[in-house]
């Protein structure tokens, strides 16, 4: 079965970000975002291809944008998730990588996630929506500290169909 797989690190008031940055470094976090992503399409909105300000490499970069005129070197622009799931229908998994509006989006077509929950109380002014933990069955969780000592954990889940 084809995944439609969310990726993101989120607080545990939910923050993913502010002001459009990650509102902290987990070199652990960023590490582990390439090594699952490496070599799959990653589909975000505009605000998070500019937070990232270039095309992450070894990745098929799609950006939604409602803007039909948008046009950015190295990146494929779709107006809508649906145009960017169909030009992805061949591939095995795809991943969703923000932000807020996209989440909220893709949570409900979304087949698996990788959380990495940040175990700390953050400012910020974007946010991971709400899920219900009853449609997900927790397949792991590998509890670690950052160099910086906030402690995190990788959390992954499958939705239960």
């Amino acid at each position: 079965m084809r995944k439609i797989t969310i990726i993101v690190a989120a607080s545990e008031n939910s923050v993913i970000g502010n002001k459009n940055a990650l509102p902290w470094h987990i070199s652990e976090d960023l590490k582990n975002f390439k090594k699952i992503t490496i070599n799959h399409s990653v589909i975000m909105g505009r605000k998070t291809f500019e937070s990232i300000g270039k095309p992450l490499k070894d990745r098929r970069n799609i950006v939604i944008s409602r803007d039909k005129t948008l046009k950015i070197e190295g990146i494929e622009v779709v107006n809508s998730l649906d145009d960017a799931v169909c030009r992805t229908k061949d591939e095995n998994e795809i991943f969703i990588i923000g932000g807020e509006q996209i989440y909220k989006i893709a949570l409900p077509i979304a087949t698996n996630m990788h959380i990495t929950r940040v175990y700390s109380t953050i400012e910020g002014d974007a946010f991971f929506p709400t899920f219900k933990n009853s449609q997900w069955k927790k397949l792991s969780q590998n509890d670690l500290e950052s160099n910086e000592g906030l402690k995190f954990s990788f959390i992954d889940y499958e939705r239960i169909v």
